[in-house]
């Protein structure tokens, strides 16, 4: 018998968070762990009138590892067409995550990793620029599996309860939860508007940038799942100071431990990690773009305390904010471009605070306007 938070959530993703409607084009990307929720929102796709195709993303498991290792530079460098016209042409994007091995690109040439995301910079610059423009809806999630279990410290059980909870999936009507979280953080949003400079002081930072011009977004289960965040995308050329990351960063299955970055105009001019610091600098120096700041978030789902190693949960923690170097998103109205996107987690509960335009609106993990 299916979990009926199973189902829950992706009945959420496919009629909430993309809201499928008769004709979509609808890839599910989906990982071999992810099989048991891809064939309900398969279900539910298929119920609301979508025309689903599946793709097994192997990108970040043993075959992606065999992948990077074998490959020359010509096939490092190769991108399928099938892909090219997913990303050109597909009206929904629903990508199901969770790794059989989450550390399976361990090990791998970075330099690699880094050739093999600058051959699909057209692909990122398809997707960010479809997504901004309204023709391509996406949504982000992953299922509760062993691997990413065991990475939690967590048991299989207590893992999924921590999902479906994050996700709302446990509540009787999980959309109607997610349109709350949508109100409250509205009121944030229009606040905002209009805004010009913000500081960021505590412990483990001291950051300025500008906003001007810029919007925040408010994320609300119809992006990412579970969610809880506002964000924008600063001025490129405004980020001045240093923040010290207080969780490890993980990207691609590579955990890097220890990050601190020093920003000058907008630009990274110093950084360092106590581990795998050669695969954080080699990722900054991908391109041009990868050495500024794209995204700017502060983290609001506070059914997530725990850091479980999993960006798409951490960087929603209560009471953190988080910033990613790289790609930005065009709706916020930023041009930063570049083939990465990597989140980086600064935890804010403890003598921190965030100032807009000299006004307190955030201290110690709380709104305060």
């Amino acid at each position: 018998m299916t979990d009926p938070r199973l189902s829950n959530l992706a009945n959420t993703l496919v009629n909430y968070s993309v809201a499928v409607k008769p004709g979509d084009w609808v890839l599910i990307n989906t990982t071999t762990a992810a099989l048991p929720l891809a064939k309900e929102v398969l279900k539910y796709t298929l119920r609301a009138g979508g025309n689903p195709n599946i793709f097994l993303d192997t990108r970040e498991d043993d075959f992606g590892a065999i992948t990077l290792a074998e490959a020359n530079d010509a096939q490092l460098d190769w991108v399928s067409p099938v892909e090219k016209m997913f990303y050109d042409k597909m009206d929904v994007l629903i990508s199901l995550q969770g790794q059989e091995n989450t550390r399976a690109m361990t090990g791998v040439d970075p330099q690699k990793q880094r050739r093999r995301l600058l051959a699909r910079r057209d692909l990122m610059h398809t997707y960010m620029h479809r997504t901004a423009e309204g023709k391509l809806r996406w949504t982000l999630t992953q299922f509760p599996c062993q691997a990413l279990a065991q990475d939690a410290d967590m048991n299989l059980s207590d893992f999924e309860d921590f999902v479906y909870a994050a996700t709302y999936s446990d509540q009787p009507d999980p959309i109607a939860a997610w349109r709350k979280v949508r109100a409250d953080q509205q009121r944030l949003v229009d606040w905002l508007q209009g805004k010009q400079q913000i500081a960021v002081h505590g412990p483990n930072c001291d950051l300025t940038l500008s906003v001007a011009g810029r919007k925040f977004i408010n994320c609300s289960g119809d992006k990412n799942m579970p969610d809880g965040e506002i964000f924008t995308g600063p001025v490129e050329d405004s980020a001045n100071g240093w923040v010290r990351f207080t969780y490890p960063a993980i990207h691609r299955g590579t955990e890097v431990e220890g990050v601190e970055l020093e920003f000058k105009a907008g630009r990274v001019v110093k950084a360092s990690a106590r581990k795998n610091e050669a695969y954080l600098l080699a990722m900054l120096d991908t391109d041009p773009g990868a050495r500024f700041i794209g995204e700017f978030a502060i983290g609001s789902n506070y059914a997530i305390q725990r850091f479980t190693k999993s960006i798409l949960f951490d960087e929603k923690i209560g009471g953190s904010f988080h910033m990613a170097v790289g790609a930005g998103y065009p709706e916020t109205g930023s041009h930063n471009e570049s083939t990465i996107h990597w989140d980086f987690i600064c935890d804010m509960r403890d003598n921190s605070e965030i100032l807009v335009d000299g006004e307190r609106f955030y201290q110690n993990g709380r709104f305060s306007v």
